[in-house]
C-alpha cells in the first residue's frame, strides 16, 4: 500500500505527495461530492445528489490519517468518510458536477444512471 509522505490542504485542493515524488492535487469539492460514507452512498443509490448542496467556498478544516486512508473534515461539517490511500491515488475527478457512483478500485458496481422519475 502506497502512503503519501505529505498531505495538506492547499486552497481549494488536497495536496498529496507520494513516495516517488509525484504531486497530486484533488479538488476539495470533488472529494466531498464523492464521499464514501454510508450516508452519501445511500443518497446516490436513491438517486439523490449529495453534491447539489456543496458550497463553492468549501474548504478542508481537518485531515486525520487513519492507517489505511484519511478522514477529511469539510467546512460544511461533513466528516463521515474515510478515503483509502489507494482510492485517492486513483481518483480522477470528472468534469461533471455530480458523481453518480464512487467505488473502491477492484470492486464490482452497476453502471446504471439513477432514474429521473420519482420513486
Amino acid at each position: 500500500m502506497k502512503v503519501p509522505v505529505e498531505l495538506r490542504a492547499q486552497g481549494a485542493t488536497l495536496l498529496l505527495i507520494w513516495p516517488d515524488g509525484a504531486h497530486q492535487r484533488l479538488p476539495v469539492a470533488a472529494l466531498r461530492a464523492a464521499c464514501l460514507c454510508g450516508h452519501c452512498r445511500g443518497a446516490r443509490l436513491r438517486g439523490q445528489d449529495p453534491a447539489a448542496s456543496i458550497s463553492p467556498d468549501l474548504a478542508l478544516i481537518g485531515i486525520a490519517p487513519m492507517g489505511y486512508g484519511v478522514q477529511l473534515v469539510f467546512s460544511d461539517g461533513h466528516d463521515r468518510g474515510i478515503y483509502p490511500w489507494n482510492w485517492l491515488e486513483n481518483f480522477a475527478p470528472s468534469a461533471r458536477k455530480t458523481t453518480t457512483l464512487t467505488t473502491l478500485p477492484g470492486t464490482a458496481t452497476s453502471c446504471a444512471e439513477p432514474s429521473s422519475t420519482p420513486h
